[in-house]
């Protein structure tokens, strides 16, 4: 046998070797994963639509992962200061992240030097929910639809402002696209979160937001706010009897958030696999599924490939809008 094929042979050994080496270590992590709490980090304030998905879908993770599973609140940035915290892990399982769409597919595109890369730097798990939009504007502002509180910003230039849960937030988009399409002059107004957002918005600290229907409608209920459009395609079940933003005269205006698990960059093969099944038999568990609905969610399970695939998508499509809006 020649020198070349003999080290031809070798090479083909050596991975195959090493191939196995890999598929047994992942296998091996999978078998004793986990050992002790897993700690899931979200990126906004406690009580916010991310927070809530979150914690809703916590118990169920715990039962199936026989361990502890703790949510650490990590506000600041618009997810930004949790998402770098979770890029920055050791890839063991034990910190995952619940991640915000709008951290991992808007925000790199509007705030300077973003510590963690949304393509690169995780490693993708599951989808876990779609959430839909509402428009809520404080109760004492006299409008009763969009076209009022466009005439309304118009009159009082740079006078309304509109709340969000941070540069780059799902809602702060919302809130912008609105300003672009209806050529009004509109104050942007970033918080840490949607729930502080919310509470200066009901005591009329600031005019109008775009807020998850899981919270909004809660808001609509307790009438601190007017609720005068949705961002879904349809009407939603929660809201009936509000419009879509299409019906309202903005036509193209579908915004969503979607929420999803993550792990850091380099997560074991076995260890996604437990964790996406985790996740899977949750989304199927009727009392999670019950509360999810009823807070206002869409349930959207997925593959690993599938987050991954929705991920680079919404980052490309929010990167085209972000080129032509300005943030301030």
């Amino acid at each position: 046998m020649s020198f070349a094929i003999k080290n031809a042979v070798f090479g083909v050994v050596t991975t195959a070797v090493g191939l196995a080496a890999c598929i047994q270590t992942s296998l091996s992590h999978a078998q004793t994963y986990p050992s002790r709490a897993v700690h899931v980090v979200v990126g906004y304030a406690p009580g916010g639509p991310v927070d809530i998905a979150a914690r809703i879908l916590a118990p169920s993770l715990q039962k199936r992962l026989g361990q502890p599973v703790v949510i650490d609140n990590r506000g600041g940035a618009s997810g930004a200061v949790a998402a770098n915290q979770v890029a920055k892990s050791l890839p063991d399982g034990y910190t995952l992240f619940f991640a915000a769409s709008a951290t991992q597919t808007i925000a790199p595109h509007v705030q300077k030097n973003m510590p963690y890369d949304p393509l690169k730097d995780y490693t993708p798990i599951s989808l876990v929910v779609n959430a839909p939009n509402v428009l809520l504007v404080n109760k004492d502002v006299p409008v009763k639809n969009i076209t009022e509180l466009v005439a309304y910003a118009r009159s009082k230039p740079n006078q309304v402002t509109f709340g969000s849960a941070g540069l780059g937030a799902s809602n702060h988009m919302s809130g912008e696209l609105l300003k672009k399409a209806s050529d009004a002059p509109m104050l942007h107004v970033p918080y840490k979160g949607n729930a502080p957002a919310l509470a200066d918005l009901s005591g009329g600290v600031i005019t109008f937001m775009f807020d998850a229907i899981s919270t909004g409608a809660a808001a609509a209920a307790g009438k601190r706010v007017i609720p005068l459009a949705v961002t879904s395609a349809t009407r939603h079940a929660l809201l009936p009897d509000v419009p879509t933003m299409a019906e309202a005269g903005m036509p193209n205006f579908v915004i969503g958030s979607f929420y999803a698990l993550e792990g850091p960059p380099g997560l074991p093969a076995g260890i996604v696999q437990r964790l996406n099944a985790a996740v899977r038999e949750s989304l199927q568990e009727p009392e999670v599924v019950r509360r999810l609905v009823e807070a206002g969610y869409e349930i959207s399970p997925s593959t690993p490939e599938e987050l991954a695939a929705k991920v680079r998508s919404d980052y490309e499509r929010w990167g085209q809008v972000a080129q032509g809006l300005k943030f301030d």
